[in-house]
């Protein structure tokens, strides 16, 4: 038999992954323009209106005429979450299906991603307001490291992949296993580990003296495309400081500058070290997750998309036949 004429019931769902600076963005246009695609942001910060320097937001003249979705949508003030994330790409996703286009996830928060793929069930845990609240005001009176430190005692593994700043995602942690004896690891691991679609997940890696070299420069850029004046706005439009969108990566280190408790090249220093951190435990979550195919993103560009291409087509049992027939250009584009 033919494997493109196999069937399946499942809709199709392309998925790019990888450490932040790795070079996700310029890839995945490449690829939606090849295989017909609509990108969704994978990424928990991108939601956010007004959030666009700390995040490398793609801005819409660099979209090449790719639909972007779950990029600002919301208020920097409102707590976005994973289950909202997997509401709206539950709608999104057959929706793109039904134009005849495929649905591709582009991003790095690793529980936001996996969770769809997956079809995590959260809502089974419950909730416990109580709990939260004191958790939240054990927080504010004793740090948010003292916090990390309650997780750290009871599920290492979590606090690995959490950082301390990220106090949403540590107290839910505690709260699953204050609800239910079972931490928040071993909670994800009685996940099912198959998927409602018919999923391909290319996951881009990189030497990680190289990586992080990217990632040094990546903030200093940051930092001279206005970065401090984009975290002084928000704060000044009234965006409280301990928002869930204001301990992303580059808002949290500046805003600590803004209020005086580090010099600006503390701040800078910080924000590196942190990013180099993110992308370590972005790297180990990522090896968790099963089904993914690595591409190492520092090697040639050309050959990299090509091989992206062939694990699509082989994934999918669909043909390209432009992109392995035509020769590309300098920037990875068939001609």
């Amino acid at each position: 038999m033919n494997p493109a004429s196999i069937a399946t019931d499942k809709p199709k769902l392309l998925v790019l992954i990888g450490p932040t600076a790795v070079g996700k963005t310029r890839m995945s246009l490449d690829i939606a323009k090849a295989w017909n695609a609509e990108i969704i942001s994978g990424d928990s910060i991108q939601v956010y209106k007004g959030m666009d320097i700390g995040t490398a937001k793609i801005k819409p003249d660099e979209q090449e005429g790719v639909p972007h979705h779950l990029i600002d949508i919301c208020d920097p003030a409102h707590p976005f979450s994973v289950a909202e994330f997997q509401e709206r790409c539950a709608a999104l996703i057959p929706d793109i299906g039904s134009r005849g286009k495929l649905p591709f996830i582009v991003g790095g928060t690793g529980l936001y991603v996996e969770s769809v793929a997956y079809g995590y069930d959260f809502a089974e845990v419950g909730s416990d307001d109580a709990f939260r609240g004191e958790m939240d005001r054990f927080a504010l009176e004793n740090g948010a490291d003292a916090l990390h430190d309650k997780l750290r005692a009871v599920d290492p593994e979590a606090a690995e992949r959490l950082h301390p700043n990220d106090r949403r995602r540590v107290i839910r942690a505690l709260e699953v296993h204050h609800l239910t004896g079972v931490t928040f690891t071993e909670q994800q691991k009685g996940q099912k580990k198959t998927s409602p679609y018919e999923l391909c997940i290319i996951g881009l890696t990189m030497d990680r003296a190289v990586l992080y070299d990217r990632i040094n420069e990546r903030v200093d850029a940051m930092i001279e495309a206005g970065l401090v004046e984009e975290v002084r706005g928000l704060l000044e439009r009234g965006v409280p400081a301990d928002a869930v969108s204001m301990h992303g990566l580059g808002y949290k280190e500046i805003a600590h500058y803004l209020r005086g408790h580090l010099s600006l090249d503390g701040a800078v220093e910080l924000l590196k070290r942190d990013t180099r951190h993110f992308a370590k435990r972005q790297l180990s979550w990522f090896r968790h997750m099963p089904d993914i195919h690595w591409i190492d993103a520092g090697e040639n560009f050309n050959k990299n998309l090509q091989a992206i291409h062939a694990i699509i087509a082989g994934k999918f049992r669909m043909e390209l036949e432009y992109t392995f027939n035509q020769p590309f250009d300098d920037g990875g584009n068939a001609q």
